[in-house]
């Protein structure tokens, strides 16, 4: 790789978003169902993170139902996991309930495949929705002027050169700020019908482009040069047109949702062997202030989703799946206490799930104390006993194998929790 591209490559993160171009650019292909693998594109560990936007309730997608604190404060919200109920809580432990929307989660839990970290968030007390996903994108919690995600960082300290442009995949309309930075990035929503779009360019010339090559000669943005063009011969590789006809492998069924179809994406990527390694989804619709619901309603929708397209696509990776982690999260929790209007408002800790063949799974990790007024956070919150960047840095540390030194949460310096197996 010359020294102009690898600048590039570094460099220039993309965004490839929807344009109504109309049909597929016939140098962005499938290989899906094809295990062969151009020679710069080999094989590596992909990370899949997921973003659920808006403050997940983690007390509800995993209840204590054990807890008599916890019964006292919904009294119209807390789900039993007695067999007695209409749709009882699925009892993981003898202390934990998985939401009864998320059954399709319980085999993956029974397998050790899934983990869950509960009680965690950001030692940044924040209950701000922009300001805490900042934070947890950036991976710095007290400082605002970060420029790069955590994710750039990262893909930066994969240990190796790339000549893909599809390292680091965020399917969003938009680069999320996860993928900030100096290393490159790609945002595509829709793999289908697509152009390139990027900070400063003129529109007008995206939307008339019928290719990459038209955009560069049309564009006359600085960050376009010849060295990006050359880039996109990369892609060239994929010859089929049949990105829409993709049928998943396994019978896998993705729910017909936003995130459903963003997961879908990503597998079809894995499956052309293009060189992704990292990948960003996200999901919305988290911020339950009213009409929370139990076993039906908002939230029983939201998780529903959520696990149902996880586990759709963990059965569409089949062979895949040695290569493959999942991880979920979310800017922060929900109040122990129910509000008036049958909702649960801005909180501290949440939980993740976690999903890999090398996952030490089968178990709810982290500290999730009685929940009497006393052991809350400022006397309303289930307070944050794990910082994310434990979790995170556990995970890309022994998935990716990154050796960052510091450098992927510059201000911290914790350890993990015993979330990956160590052999």
């Amino acid at each position: 790789m010359t020294p102009s591209r690898r600048a590039f490559l570094k460099g220039g993160a993309l965004a490839l978003v929807t344009a109504g171009l109309g049909g597929v650019p016939s140098f962005i292909a499938k290989a899906a169902q094809s295990r062969k693998l151009w020679s710069p594109y080999k094989r590596h560990k992909i990370m899949v993170c997921i973003f659920q936007r808006g403050a997940m309730d983690g007390l509800m997608a995993v209840t204590p139902f054990t807890d008599t604190y916890l019964q006292k404060a919904r009294p119209s919200l807390f789900m039993s996991a007695a067999k007695s109920s209409n749709k009882p809580l699925i009892d993981l432990d003898g202390r934990f309930g998985l939401h009864p929307a998320m059954s399709s989660f319980e085999p993956l839990f029974k397998e050790k495949r899934l983990a869950i970290v509960h009680g965690v968030g950001s030692p940044n007390t924040t209950r701000s929705h922009f300001d805490a996903q900042d934070y947890m994108e950036s991976g710095t919690p007290f400082s605002k002027g970060t420029a790069s995600g955590w994710l750039n960082r990262a893909t930066g300290l994969l240990g190796h050169e790339t000549a893909t442009p599809f390292q680091a995949v965020s399917i969003t309309s938009s680069l999320p700020r996860s993928f900030y930075g100096d290393n490159a990035a790609v945002a595509i929503s829709n793999l289908e019908d697509f152009s390139i779009q990027m900070k400063g360019n003129n529109m007008g010339a995206v939307t008339a482009a019928k290719s990459f090559e038209d955009l560069y000669d049309k564009t006359s943005s600085s960050l376009l040069s010849k060295t990006g063009k050359e880039s996109f011969e990369a892609m060239k590789i994929l010859k089929s047109n049949d990105v829409k006809g993709y049928r998943p492998a396994n019978g896998a069924v993705y729910p017909v949702s936003p995130l459903g179809n963003s997961l879908k994406q990503v597998a079809q990527l894995i499956k052309m062997d293009v060189g992704m390694e990292i990948a960003f989804a996200e999901c919305g619709g988290w911020d339950t202030h009213y009409n929370q619901g139990t076993e039906v309603g908002t939230f029983s929708r939201n998780v529903g989703d959520l696990s149902s397209s996880i586990t759709a696509f963990w059965t569409d990776m089949g062979q895949y799946q040695d290569d493959v982690e999942v991880m979920t999260m979310t800017e922060f929790g929900r109040t122990v206490h129910q509000n008036g209007s049958n909702g649960t408002d801005h909180g501290r800790g949440s939980c993740m799930f976690i999903l890999g063949n090398d996952i030490n799974g089968g178990k709810v990790h982290g500290k999730v104390p009685e929940l009497s007024i006393e052991n809350l956070e400022d006397r309303r919150d289930l307070p944050v006993t794990t910082d994310f960047r434990a979790v995170f840095d556990e995970v890309a540390s022994s998935h990716l194998k990154i050796k960052g030194d510091g450098k992927l949460f510059p201000d911290w310096k914790g350890t993990g929790i015993g979330l990956m197996r160590t052999s």
